[in-house]
């Protein structure tokens, strides 16, 4: 086990990096942090770089660290690399997965369009693993996956689901040539999500928090989805919308 105790040691300043996406991309790796997140980790562990553990911390004893590397810092170090306010002084130094689509055979998919919140994010992934769904499509504009907020509120989701990422208009002509029907959700030409029966297979898309989903992507799908409102709200969220919908169209 190492220790290091200057927060000014390269491999610190590096952990520091790895809250940027900037990082994140380039390494492929990300950061997570918290008791929860780190033994979730651990059912994963071939993605496990590194734990890194505060020298006041304590590891749990049914934790299997065998063929880990492990690191134990200051309590200084530990909150220049966090991303909370009180932090539990347990981290885990994952590599990114790595799937590709044309060895991929998933049923279900999101497809998310420019969703920026990070909370939203990470609420719509924890819900679609419950859901079942196979695999996760992130377009333009939407926020990193490797967000620690987005990877707090997902609550160690990323580690079941599969994960792509790209234009959307590529995307959805790949599903389609896979024959996977595909539901835009949109009030304007949609139709009660009820009319629609239950799937084994599908694609549902949801859009930006403000916006909705583009004109441009609407335009592609077999058949766009709304949610009546019976009270007095404008809209739903779009992560409560998105949890109703995969949950009725899940077969």
């Amino acid at each position: 086990m190492k220790f290091i105790e200057s927060i000014k040691n390269p491999q610190v300043k590096q952990w520091k990096k790895l809250l940027t996406k900037k990082e994140r991309e380039k390494t492929k790796q990300y950061i997570v942090e918290g008791f929860h997140l780190v033994e979730e980790a651990l059912k994963y562990k071939k993605n496990i770089v590194e734990i890194i553990i505060s020298e006041t911390t304590e590891i749990p004893s049914h934790w299997d660290m065998t063929n880990l590397s492990l690191t134990k810092v200051t309590t200084e170090i530990c909150k220049a690399i966090s991303d909370t306010e009180t932090t539990q002084g347990i981290f885990a130094i994952c590599q990114m997965k790595h799937s590709s689509f044309q060895t991929y055979a998933g049923n279900s998919y999101l497809l998310i369009d420019s969703v920026q919140d990070p909370g939203n994010i990470g609420t719509i992934i924890r819900t679609a693993d419950a859901a079942g769904i196979d695999a996760i499509i992130l377009g333009e504009g939407t926020v990193d996956i490797y967000n620690p907020k987005v990877l707090r509120s997902a609550q160690g989701s990323h580690f079941h689901i599969h994960f792509f990422t790209g234009n959307l208009e590529v995307w959805i002509e790949k599903l389609e040539k896979e024959q996977i029907p595909i539901y835009g959700t949109a009030l304007e030409n949609g139709v009660p999500y009820k009319q629609v029966a239950p799937k084994q297979s599908f694609a549902l898309m949801v859009g930006n928090e403000g916006s909705g989903v583009s004109k441009k992507l609407l335009a592609l799908t077999n058949q766009n989805l709304y949610i009546p409102i019976y009270g007095q709200a404008e809209s739903l969220n779009v992560a409560v919308a998105a949890g109703i919908l995969m949950y009725y169209l899940k077969e």
